[in-house]
């Protein structure tokens, strides 16, 4: 069987059910095939999960941006996931949890990291910028999926009187609209990094 058709089932299955209804029993189920038998494809939940993060992000572009400004490729790095997921919000947490092992985030990360090297980011100065960048996509899509500002907590706490700073805020929320929210927290992620990092050459920017 191709693996195609597996990430497919097992996403029609996270779609129906959510990421807790993800077994091999449901995935055998959606296949039309007994539990059994698809172990013949996979050896676990586990290397499912990694099927389904390679699946959602085969298309993913990870060559290097054509723009002179770091900042401005490492953007467009991180629009790609937020494009490449967005229409599979549920596989999200099977994401963060494969990024280490899956083979299209892996060189995408290699491409934020030469882009990186190439702002001057050196030895543990890239290791808290990397992570930075991915805990900031992380969290994002994350928040996007779990908590959006159009949701019910946005009204609950703009509805709120006990925190009134807090109901301005949620207030204002109601007008970010979730392409400017991502883009925006980037940019301040981004112009942290730039304060941070050095030129090629070992030089502070100034």
């Amino acid at each position: 069987m191709h693996p195609d058709r597996l990430a497919e089932a097992a996403l029609a299955v996270i779609d129906r059910d959510g990421l807790a209804g993800l077994t091999m029993r449901a995935v055998a189920t959606e296949l039309a095939m007994s539990t059994m038998a698809l172990y013949r494809y996979v050896a676990d939940r586990d290397e499912l999960e990694l099927l389904v993060a390679d699946w959602c992000l085969r298309d993913l572009d990870t060559s290097p941006p054509a723009d002179p400004q770091w900042t401005n490729q490492i953007k467009a790095l991180s629009l790609r996931v937020r494009d490449q997921v967005g229409a599979r919000p549920g596989a999200v947490p099977l994401l963060i949890a494969n990024r280490q092992r899956s083979r299209p985030l892996l060189r995408w990360a290699e491409t934020v990291v030469t882009v990186l090297a190439g702002a001057g980011f050196t030895g543990t100065d890239r290791v808290i910028a990397l992570r930075a960048l991915v805990g900031y996509l992380n969290g994002a899509l994350l928040q996007e999926q779990l908590g959006a500002l159009d949701g019910p907590g946005t009204e609950a706490i703009a509805a709120q009187t006990d925190f009134p700073i807090m109901r301005e805020t949620a207030r204002a929320a109601r007008d970010v609209s979730p392409e400017r929210e991502f883009a925006g927290g980037l940019d301040v992620v981004l112009r942290g990094l730039s304060r941070s990092g050095r030129e090629p050459g070992g030089r502070r920017p100034s």
